[in-house]
């Protein structure tokens, strides 16, 4: 049964180191249960308007924030003090969701830089959710990332951390869907730079987390472009390949390029989020509650 009436929000919240935290709501008139969306590097909570709008119509709350410096929230643009920042944002951010949705199961999905965020939460801090959904997650790093260019993010952290320097994400890079290129490009909100700092905890958390899998003690979705050039499917391989969760599942796109929930084909990656999610749900009913109202079976299967 799909949700029509969705009502969106915005506001400024609190963060976790004094940085005031812009967030977007997507919600239905009765939820079901909640989903909370961490964005990748340099982009913002305002990209998953299609993804927020779409999950709740079908009955999701959908709850995004800018992490600091990025989007709407205060904070020198693409910069954070170390990596563990962003952890204590979304465990801020995840007590507000519980807060609001107390009786109803919470996802964490994470994108990019976001999905090594929501990676290194669960093998970190092992969150009490129903389930961690990955999308391109950055658990390997490009071959276009020169060892000079990490050299220079590390020396320069030491001596300025917040120098800045370009990028050089190609937004071709993105995604196949040519508008969502040119929407990127004109986006206003989206940073060209990285600081010094960002750079070098990024560089530092990426292998640390890659190699912890087998720490996560929560069920994980991991979906990923095969095509994606910005963050190889490798590392959503690698990573999946330690987990032993049961219901943990990888979904691998032919095809697909960096931001699957913007690619021409982003309403099947939708349904086999929503069939994986309703799946969980399904089995941590009691066994009574789940004879009587059935489930959906889990339709990604692991590649």
């Amino acid at each position: 049964m799909e949700h029509r009436v969705v009502r969106r929000t915005e506001s400024h919240t609190p963060g976790s180191h004094g940085n005031t935290l812009f967030r977007r709501d997507w919600l239905p008139e009765q939820p079901e249960r909640a989903l909370l969306v961490v964005h990748g590097y340099a982009e913002h909570s305002g990209r998953y308007e299609g993804f927020g709008a779409w999950f709740a119509a079908r009955g999701c709350a959908v709850h995004a924030y800018d992490h600091p410096g990025h989007g709407r929230s205060s904070g020198t643009r693409c910069h954070v003090r170390r990596f563990a920042d962003l952890l204590d944002d979304l465990d801020l951010a995840l007590q507000q969701v519980r807060a609001r949705h107390p009786a109803r199961s919470v996802f964490l999905v994470g994108h990019s830089m976001g999905g090594l965020t929501v990676a290194a939460f669960a093998a970190d801090r092992r969150p009490d959710v129903a389930g961690v959904v990955t999308s391109g997650a950055a658990l390997s790093v490009s071959k276009g990332l020169s060892r000079g260019r990490r050299l220079a993010a590390r020396v320069l952290r030491r001596i300025a951390p917040r120098f800045a320097f370009q990028s050089r994400i190609d937004a071709n890079g993105l995604s196949r869907d040519p508008d969502v290129v040119r929407a990127y490009l004109e986006d206003p909100l989206v940073i060209r730079t990285i600081t010094a700092s960002l750079a070098a905890e990024l560089m530092a958390a990426i292998p640390r987390t890659a190699a912890r899998g087998g720490d996560v003690r929560v069920p994980m979705l991991m979906l990923h472009g095969e095509a994606d050039p910005i963050c190889p499917v490798d590392g959503s391989r690698a990573f999946y390949a330690q987990l032993d969760v049961p219901g943990s599942r990888l979904r691998s796109y032919p095809g697909l390029r960096h931001e699957i929930f913007n690619e021409p084909e982003r309403e099947s990656v939708f349904e086999d989020l929503l069939d994986w999610v309703r799946g969980r749900e399904a089995a941590l009913r009691p066994p009574a509650a789940a004879a009587a109202g059935g489930g959906a079976s889990v339709r990604a299967a692991a590649t």
